[in-house]
């Protein structure tokens, strides 16, 4: 008896797997799809790889060599500190695709939690739901973040990574709205398909409806969306940090372009110091948006037959 649980835990490892490979395998038959995991691939390794690539660490106060240009000794110049810029940009990867990767699967349980509930339960519920949907959809998102992230800013100090666990919640409790909307949308259509109705009539209970035939049908949705979803989130961290709110202790590419600005390099010419974390954000954000591009061209008919 103990060994079945094993066993189907190892099946459901193995189809995770199998389905893995088959979408990584459709989104590499993309253009689109070849472009974007190649580009993510690359920054994916140097920011894990960031502590051994990294030649210094950028957050210490050299004071010498102050915004000098690329050299053999700095490949990418130094910062207005005198530290090592491309060090920088390899540590700064880590934080920003970390906060774009937690703030978007933040994003993506709260848009799937609502828009199932209030799609297949309806009546209040829904109407709760959808107001509550709609005052997160047309709120400012920048400035109601900047004031919760600084007046957070004090109290996120002492919690486990700091400032930079406050933007990953602030970040993704601000963004579900639009994945709730489509999922809600979805789920007003397949409550009405037949192989509910036949669930219903059986008497099957509405966990168990929602579990085996609902999240199924739109969990591909939502995935696709939480992909879109982790660029728009790399860019909020990126300006949130920009304004002051990042953790100056855990350096994002967001904080290198405050520094820069901070420093004057943006008028002295010093491009070496802000156009290199400025064309990672660039290329980080296109590599999510053309692999979202290529999961939606993947669960949409339309777009799949459109593209063939």
């Amino acid at each position: 008896m103990a060994a079945e649980p094993a066993i189907s835990a190892a099946g459901g490892t193995a189809r995770a797997l199998a389905a893995t490979r088959r979408t990584l395998s459709l989104i590499w038959s993309s253009r689109r799809g070849r472009i974007g995991l190649s580009i993510l691939v690359v920054f994916t390794l140097a920011a894990l790889l960031s502590p051994v690539l990294a030649p210094e660490d950028p957050t210490r106060d050299f004071g010498s060599e102050i915004l000098a240009p690329p050299s053999s000794d700095h490949l990418l110049g130094t910062d207005g500190n005198g530290a090592d810029v491309l060090s920088g940009v390899l540590i700064g990867a880590r934080v920003s695709m970390a906060v774009g990767f937690a703030a978007a699967i933040i994003s993506g349980v709260i848009g799937a939690f609502v828009g199932v509930v209030s799609g297949y339960y309806g009546g209040w519920i829904d109407r709760t739901l959808t107001a509550i949907d709609d005052w997160f959809l047309v709120i400012p998102f920048l400035p109601f973040a900047i004031v919760v992230a600084t007046a957070l800013g004090r109290v996120a100090d002492d919690w486990p990574g700091g400032r930079v666990t406050l933007l990953i919640i602030v970040i993704g409790m601000l963004s579900w709205a639009g994945t709730s909307r489509l999922v809600r949308s979805q789920v007003l259509s397949l409550k009405e398909r037949q192989f509910v109705e036949r669930a219903k009539a059986l008497g099957a209970s509405p966990g168990w409806i929602v579990r085996k035939h609902i999240l199924p049908n739109v969990m591909p949705l939502v995935f696709a969306n939480t992909v879109l979803i982790v660029s728009a989130t790399i860019l909020a961290e990126s300006t949130l940090a920009f304004v002051g709110l990042g953790d100056p202790l855990r350096p994002s590419w967001g904080t290198m372009l405050e520094k820069a600005n901070d420093s004057g390099a943006v008028a002295t010419g010093a491009w070496w110091f802000f156009l290199p974390p400025g064309i990672g954000i660039v290329l980080v954000v296109l590599g999510f948006t053309l692999v979202g591009y290529a999961i939606e061209e993947i669960v949409n008919p339309r777009l799949r037959e459109r593209r063939g």
